[in-house]
């Protein structure tokens, strides 16, 4: 009898079990491999190689439709998250599959950051950008305070890249932040202001960057009542992080409402239009 309903199910309901397939599993990238760079020579034309963190939860890692050619622009590089070696960027900047078969690629696709770093390297046409990324999807800013985990990755991954770009006096210019879902319920709104000035005020410490530009996002409100309310109220938590902390700033992309199935993650098109956000409110805080 269980066996005739579940054949039943699949012979009325193909698409519906197609489609969650496709959800589970994001196809890896299929186009050429990453390309490496050497990071101890600038690109023509460039004089000064500017570093960026790229910290949060999956919003930032980025789950949008991944372009068909990608793109390959040798003023904007990216550190790999698997063998932390520096590579042309393209999506996904948050690819933990191998820089040269894809293997091990999980669901990461575009994210606000390459939109990011080309409104950048397009403000200042001498600079070169590099991406450090450290987003994890589903993480908790419990596990982005100093001495727990992805803090303690990051600030690894920040040093690195400044090791490994010192030949050509790189610095970390700043830090853009997209993080708030895993913790939009009652109990952490409540203490979520002062574990997110903890984690700045910690990285800023340990960066010896008392005033490292930092900017926030707002989370997407694409979900119904009542689950809207929690996600509103983080939202005001992360829009009034400026007043509270200087050389902060965040973006509001509560407008934004266009995802890719599940009331969550940003589409392609949002997450271009965020990263071009980032940037303006970064280009706002950074000093010459």
């Amino acid at each position: 009898m269980i066996r005739i309903l579940v054949c039943s199910l699949l012979a009325l309901s193909p698409s519906l079990f197609a489609q969650k397939a496709r959800k589970a599993s994001t196809p890896p990238p299929t186009k050429p491999p990453l390309v490496t760079v050497d990071v101890t020579k600038l690109p023509e034309g460039t004089t000064h190689l500017d570093l960026f963190l790229l910290m949060g939860q999956s919003n930032m890692k980025g789950r949008g439709v991944m372009p068909e050619d990608p793109k390959h622009d040798p003023r904007i590089v990216m550190m790999h998250l698997r063998d932390d070696q520096w590579y042309l960027a393209r999506h996904p900047v948050h690819l933990v599959g191998d820089a040269k078969t894809f293997k091990g690629h999980d669901n990461a696709g575009v994210g606000p950051g390459l939109a990011f770093a080309e409104s950048m390297a397009a403000a200042e046409s001498q600079s070169a950008i590099g991406l450090v990324p450290c987003a994890v999807g589903g993480s908790s800013i419990k596990l982005w305070q100093r001495g727990a985990k992805l803090y303690d990755d990051a600030l690894r991954r920040a040093k690195l890249a400044l090791q490994t770009t010192a030949p050509v006096k790189a610095r970390i210019r700043g830090a853009i932040w997209l993080q708030g879902e895993a913790n939009a319920n009652p109990e952490e709104l409540a203490v979520h202001a002062d574990r997110l000035r903890a984690m700045i005020e910690a990285l800023r410490a340990d960066l010896g960057q008392p005033e490292l530009p930092f900017v926030a996002c707002t989370i997407g409100e694409m979900k119904p009542e009542p689950l809207l309310t929690n996600l509103q109220a983080m939202n005001e938590v992360l829009l009034a992080l400026p007043k509270s902390v200087p050389h902060t700033a965040c973006v509001d992309a509560r407008e934004l409402k266009t995802h890719i199935g599940d009331s969550v993650h940003f589409d392609t098109t949002a997450q271009n239009e965020i990263g071009k956000r980032f940037a303006a409110k970064m280009l706002g805080l950074i000093k010459p």
